[in-house]
């Protein structure tokens, strides 16, 4: 074999040597390029519900055509949330939520003549803002019965609304026990839905 042959041969398998250590590390930093891909979607899969939260809504809003407000209530949460959104639609409002059995002391500032302001119906409650005036809060109190799964008895209240009009100031909410909770009428002992 020639000089020229042996140096030929050694420089193809210098160059196949490098080929394969090439190979191999394009191949390492592709499997590293893919899992820290894969990290950060598990991580965003991770961090997205957290911040924006996975709750659905408490509670629907709806300004109608009417100008009358529709509150449609799922669940007894979020009454700072819902002062907010009825205060960007022009309503005054103090939204409190008690448990059964109880009630907001009835003293809580200078009731407006009439009950035309908010009117309870099936699964929420409707607002006519035109009988709230400039200086008035609504009082929306809700009595809400967290019980409505247990048991082989469902509760017979599931619950109460009181809605009035405050004019001037209104004090906060002191919760005292409802010596009627257990007392609703109606026909067979039970209240009327929505009550």
């Amino acid at each position: 074999m020639s000089f020229e042959e042996r140096l030929l041969m050694e420089l193809k398998a210098e160059v196949a040597a490098r080929g394969v250590e090439h190979r191999r590390r394009v191949t390492v930093r592709r499997l590293f390029a893919g899992a820290a891909v894969a990290g950060l979607a598990a991580a965003a899969a991770l961090a997205v519900p957290l911040l924006t939260g996975t709750e659905s809504p408490a509670y629907a809003v709806t300004k109608n055509t009417d100008g009358t407000i529709g509150i449609e209530i799922k669940e007894f949460r979020d009454a700072d949330k819902l002062e907010k959104d009825l205060a960007r639609l022009g309503v005054t409002a103090d939204v409190t939520y008690v448990k059964p059995g109880t009630w907001c002391r009835r003293d809580r500032g200078r009731v407006v003549p009439g009950d035309k302001a908010a009117h309870v119906r099936a699964g929420g409650v409707d607002i006519e803002p035109r009988y709230i005036a400039k200086g008035q809060t609504l009082l929306l109190e809700f009595t809400m019965n967290e019980d409505q799964t247990s048991g082989p008895v469902k509760p017979q209240v599931l619950w109460q609304f009181s809605g009035r009009v405050i004019d001037g100031p209104v004090k906060p909410c002191v919760v005292v026990q409802d010596p009627s909770w257990n007392d609703i009428g109606g026909p067979e002992g039970r209240p009327p839905a929505g009550s």
